[in-house]
């Protein structure tokens, strides 16, 4: 009987043990989930579409997790809250999130179109192919691939919102776009390229594709210091 009773005394400990030990896995999964944002487009993209699925209430406890682990994860705070950032349009939640970028000095951003870098080639029936790599935030990047004229518009436009840098050179559009040649262009030229075509989609009333309003930064500032401003093809 005495050791019937030991043994039933024991199994709460050995559970309460049990569960410890499975809560600090999952612990320690998430701080390594967490570090792997600033590094890994994939578990970025993963992390917004994860937050976006969830309720109110679960939001909130996720940004209070992220307020007890952030300060020792070791990464900038802009690559844990940059994936939320773009799922909270409004309101208090994304003044929170960006409340914690802008008191983390490694998260403050560089000046638009710091960086970009383009890729142009021409097809010889004369339409005109382009890639545009910008920045979004620490090393990431979009990448969008264009094809279009300048006095004709946009025929066609590919985004990735999210690509490591790591990555980029290793992506097929960095050499040939639907089968022609593209290289390394002066940021200016294509981008003034792009301002016609889409100037020429506004005066035929065609509305400009969504994936280039995420770069509509390039089309303002001067893009060197010798490069006058593109028109503002927005207006």
């Amino acid at each position: 009987m005495t050791a019937d009773t030991d043994d039933h005394d024991a199994t709460p400990c050995e559970g309460a043990a049990a569960a410890d030990d499975s809560m600090a896995r999952v612990h320690g999964a998430w701080r390594t989930w967490l570090s792997a944002l600033a590094s890994d487009s994939e578990a970025a993209m993963a992390a917004a579409l994860a937050y976006e699925s969830l309720p109110p209430e679960a939001r909130d406890a996720w940004l209070d997790a992220l307020d007890l682990d952030a300060p020792s994860i070791g990464v900038p705070a802009v690559a844990l809250y940059a994936p939320l950032l773009a799922v909270e349009a409004t309101g208090p939640r994304r003044e929170r999130i960006e409340a914690r970028m802008a008191a983390d000095p490694l998260s403050h951003p560089s000046r638009p179109g710091q960086g970009a870098r383009a890729l142009r080639g021409v097809a010889r029936d004369g339409e005109h192919v382009c890639v545009l790599i910008a920045p979004v935030y620490l090393d990431f990047v979009h990448v969008i691939v264009c094809r279009y004229t300048p006095a004709g518009g946009i025929v066609d436009v590919r985004h990735d919102p999210l690509r490591h840098l790591a990555d980029v050179d290793r992506l097929p559009e960095i050499e040939q776009v639907d089968g022609v040649k593209v290289e390394s262009t002066p940021l200016r030229i294509v981008i003034e390229e792009l301002a016609h075509a889409i100037l020429a989609d506004r005066r035929e009333h065609r509305q400009t594709p969504a994936a280039l309003t995420s770069v509509a930064h390039l089309f303002g500032p001067a893009l060197d210091d010798t490069s006058e401003p593109a028109d503002d093809p927005w207006r």
